[in-house]
Protein backbone atom coordinates (compact mmCIF):
# COMPACT_ATOMS: atom_id res chain seq x y z
CA UNK A 1 0.00 0.00 0.00
CA UNK A 2 2.70 2.25 1.05
CA UNK A 3 4.74 1.53 -2.02
CA UNK A 4 1.36 2.23 -4.65
CA UNK A 5 0.80 5.51 -2.38
CA UNK A 6 4.76 6.67 -3.12
CA UNK A 7 3.87 5.62 -6.95
CA UNK A 8 0.67 7.46 -7.28
CA UNK A 9 2.20 10.69 -6.03
CA UNK A 10 5.43 10.19 -8.42
CA UNK A 11 2.72 10.06 -11.15
CA UNK A 12 0.48 12.81 -10.47
CA UNK A 13 4.05 15.18 -9.42
CA UNK A 14 5.09 14.53 -12.96
CA UNK A 15 1.67 14.57 -15.21
CA UNK A 16 1.29 18.32 -12.90
CA UNK A 17 4.76 19.43 -13.67
CA UNK A 18 4.44 18.69 -17.63
CA UNK A 19 1.75 20.66 -18.26
CA UNK A 20 1.47 23.16 -20.89
CA UNK A 21 0.86 26.68 -20.35
CA UNK A 22 -2.67 27.57 -21.20
CA UNK A 23 -2.83 28.95 -25.17
CA UNK A 24 -4.88 32.20 -24.51
CA UNK A 25 -7.35 33.36 -27.73
CA UNK A 26 -8.74 35.93 -28.90
CA UNK A 27 -11.83 36.90 -28.22
CA UNK A 28 -14.41 38.15 -30.33
CA UNK A 29 -13.08 36.87 -33.30
CA UNK A 30 -15.82 38.21 -36.11
CA UNK A 31 -15.84 35.04 -38.56
CA UNK A 32 -16.99 36.97 -41.36
CA UNK A 33 -13.79 38.92 -41.32
CA UNK A 34 -11.74 36.08 -40.69
CA UNK A 35 -12.98 34.32 -43.89
CA UNK A 36 -11.15 34.27 -47.18
CA UNK A 37 -7.71 33.76 -48.43
CA UNK A 38 -4.92 33.70 -46.21
CA UNK A 39 -0.76 33.17 -47.21
CA UNK A 40 1.20 30.69 -45.21
CA UNK A 41 4.33 33.51 -43.90
CA UNK A 42 5.51 31.06 -41.71
CA UNK A 43 5.16 27.68 -39.52
CA UNK A 44 7.05 25.15 -37.65
CA UNK A 45 7.80 22.31 -39.63
CA UNK A 46 5.06 19.54 -39.83
CA UNK A 47 4.61 16.27 -41.83
CA UNK A 48 1.67 17.38 -43.75
CA UNK A 49 3.81 20.27 -45.22
CA UNK A 50 7.23 18.81 -45.89
CA UNK A 51 8.57 20.22 -49.05
CA UNK A 52 5.35 22.78 -49.85
CA UNK A 53 6.08 26.38 -50.26
CA UNK A 54 3.36 29.14 -51.91
CA UNK A 55 0.91 27.82 -49.22
CA UNK A 56 -2.37 29.24 -48.82
CA UNK A 57 -5.48 28.65 -46.93
CA UNK A 58 -9.06 29.78 -48.15
CA UNK A 59 -11.68 29.59 -45.16
CA UNK A 60 -15.05 29.98 -46.69
CA UNK A 61 -18.87 28.84 -45.25
CA UNK A 62 -20.49 25.75 -45.75
CA UNK A 63 -24.32 25.38 -46.08
CA UNK A 64 -24.17 23.44 -42.53
CA UNK A 65 -22.81 26.47 -40.88
CA UNK A 66 -19.56 24.69 -40.64
CA UNK A 67 -16.29 26.05 -42.32
CA UNK A 68 -14.92 24.99 -45.81
CA UNK A 69 -11.13 24.88 -45.59
CA UNK A 70 -8.97 25.01 -48.67
CA UNK A 71 -5.38 24.64 -48.18
CA UNK A 72 -2.70 24.67 -50.83
CA UNK A 73 0.65 24.91 -51.70
CA UNK A 74 3.79 24.03 -54.34
CA UNK A 75 5.86 21.34 -54.28
CA UNK A 76 9.49 22.81 -53.61
CA UNK A 77 11.09 20.46 -56.38
CA UNK A 78 8.54 20.94 -58.48
CA UNK A 79 6.71 24.33 -58.52
CA UNK A 80 3.98 23.07 -61.16
CA UNK A 81 2.87 20.54 -58.75
CA UNK A 82 0.01 21.96 -56.05
CA UNK A 83 -1.23 19.92 -53.24
CA UNK A 84 -4.45 20.71 -52.24
CA UNK A 85 -6.22 19.38 -48.90
CA UNK A 86 -9.83 20.24 -48.09
CA UNK A 87 -11.39 20.44 -44.84
CA UNK A 88 -14.02 22.02 -42.00
CA UNK A 89 -13.44 23.64 -39.44
CA UNK A 90 -16.14 24.17 -36.14
CA UNK A 91 -16.20 25.58 -32.78
CA UNK A 92 -16.38 23.15 -30.48
CA UNK A 93 -17.36 25.76 -27.70
CA UNK A 94 -19.59 28.77 -29.75
CA UNK A 95 -18.73 31.14 -26.90
CA UNK A 96 -15.05 30.74 -27.50
CA UNK A 97 -14.50 32.19 -31.14
CA UNK A 98 -10.58 31.99 -31.22
CA UNK A 99 -10.92 28.42 -30.53
CA UNK A 100 -11.10 25.78 -33.42
CA UNK A 101 -11.23 21.80 -34.19
CA UNK A 102 -10.20 21.25 -37.90
CA UNK A 103 -10.98 18.28 -39.98
CA UNK A 104 -9.13 16.69 -43.09
CA UNK A 105 -10.36 13.44 -42.71
CA UNK A 106 -12.97 11.58 -40.40
CA UNK A 107 -12.40 11.05 -37.64
CA UNK A 108 -9.01 12.77 -36.97
CA UNK A 109 -9.44 16.59 -35.90
CA UNK A 110 -6.88 18.97 -34.45
CA UNK A 111 -6.94 22.43 -32.59
CA UNK A 112 -6.71 25.40 -34.59
CA UNK A 113 -6.34 28.42 -31.94
CA UNK A 114 -6.06 31.86 -33.07
CA UNK A 115 -4.57 33.40 -30.42
CA UNK A 116 -2.92 36.96 -32.56
CA UNK A 117 -4.95 38.92 -34.50
CA UNK A 118 -5.34 42.31 -36.14
CA UNK A 119 -8.38 42.85 -35.10
CA UNK A 120 -8.75 46.26 -36.52
CA UNK A 121 -8.21 45.14 -40.24
CA UNK A 122 -7.96 41.24 -40.37
CA UNK A 123 -4.83 41.78 -42.04
CA UNK A 124 -2.38 39.07 -39.92
CA UNK A 125 -2.85 36.22 -37.65
CA UNK A 126 -0.94 33.74 -35.56
CA UNK A 127 -2.58 30.56 -35.30
CA UNK A 128 -0.88 27.47 -33.03
CA UNK A 129 -2.50 24.88 -30.80
CA UNK A 130 -2.15 24.16 -27.24
CA UNK A 131 0.89 21.48 -27.54
CA UNK A 132 2.82 24.04 -29.72
CA UNK A 133 3.91 21.22 -32.21
CA UNK A 134 1.90 23.44 -35.14
CA UNK A 135 2.13 27.03 -35.48
CA UNK A 136 1.42 29.90 -38.16
CA UNK A 137 1.88 33.36 -38.83
CA UNK A 138 -0.90 34.32 -41.58
CA UNK A 139 -1.42 37.67 -43.91
CA UNK A 140 -3.92 38.75 -46.16
CA UNK A 141 -0.57 39.58 -48.63
CA UNK A 142 2.32 36.76 -49.71
CA UNK A 143 5.09 38.90 -47.66
CA UNK A 144 4.76 41.35 -44.45
CA UNK A 145 7.53 43.65 -43.25
CA UNK A 146 10.40 42.84 -41.01
CA UNK A 147 9.20 44.64 -38.26
CA UNK A 148 5.81 43.11 -37.93
CA UNK A 149 7.49 39.54 -38.57
CA UNK A 150 9.72 40.13 -35.76
CA UNK A 151 7.03 41.63 -33.58
CA UNK A 152 5.11 38.01 -34.51
CA UNK A 153 8.14 36.11 -33.54
CA UNK A 154 8.47 37.77 -30.24
CA UNK A 155 4.67 37.13 -29.46
CA UNK A 156 5.34 33.16 -30.80
CA UNK A 157 8.05 33.26 -27.92
CA UNK A 158 6.00 34.53 -25.34
CA UNK A 159 3.62 31.99 -25.86
CA UNK A 160 5.92 29.14 -25.71
CA UNK A 161 6.39 28.17 -29.02
CA UNK A 162 9.99 27.31 -30.68
CA UNK A 163 10.81 29.54 -32.91
CA UNK A 164 14.10 28.66 -32.99
CA UNK A 165 12.52 26.33 -35.67
CA UNK A 166 10.07 28.30 -37.52
CA UNK A 167 10.27 27.63 -41.53
CA UNK A 168 9.54 31.40 -43.34
CA UNK A 169 7.43 29.76 -46.32
CA UNK A 170 8.85 31.32 -49.76
CA UNK A 171 5.40 32.91 -51.34
CA UNK A 172 7.35 33.42 -55.06
CA UNK A 173 5.28 30.86 -57.36
CA UNK A 174 3.51 33.70 -59.17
Amino acid sequence: MKNLLLFLTVILTISCNSEMKTLKTVEDVQLDKYLGKWYEIARLPNRFEKGLICVTAEYSTRPDGKIKVLNSGRKEDNIDKLKIATGKAWFPDKQISGQLKVQFFWPFSGDYYIFHLDKENYQYALVGDPSRKYFWILSRTPSIDDKLYDSLMSIAKKNDFAIEKIYKTPQNCQ
